[in-house]
């Protein structure tokens, strides 16, 4: 990993991801944020259902894009966060960056949580 793309993973947050669709086999890029937390990199959603999250469910493999300090487009692998402990220590942590604590156990109950891993 060059300087540039270790650099936009410690400071930038908006990326893109192409998922493939989990029904319709189809590349599907949107924008989604991203957490870096120690050496690890997260992606979450507000809570409820999210095509992105049931995409990488079905198929694990996608396109992590860095589009704003520099362009890169990543391979990635996305591996679900389910244990409810686990889930909840690691969104404590992003929620509290984000400043939205107050909504953490409704986070935890209703939002996907997946670790990104480049492979």
């Amino acid at each position: 990993m060059n300087e540039d793309v270790k650099r936009a993973l410690a400071q930038d947050r908006t990326i893109d991801i192409t998922t493939i669709g989990r029904t319709s086999g189809k590349p599907r890029r949107i924008e989604n944020w991203f957490h870096r937390l120690d050496d690890r990199v997260y992606m979450t959603g507000s809570p409820g259902r999210r095509d992105w999250y049931a995409n990488l469910v079905g198929n694990a493999d996608f396109t992590f894009h860095l589009k704003e300090t520099t362009a890169a487009d990543l391979p990635a692998r996305a591996t679900p966060i389910t244990d409810a402990a686990a889930k909840r220590a690691i969104l404590t942590r992003i929620m509290a960056t984000i400043g939205e604590l107050d909504n953490l156990n409704e986070w935890v109950e209703r939002s996907p949580l997946v670790e990104v891993s480049f492979v």
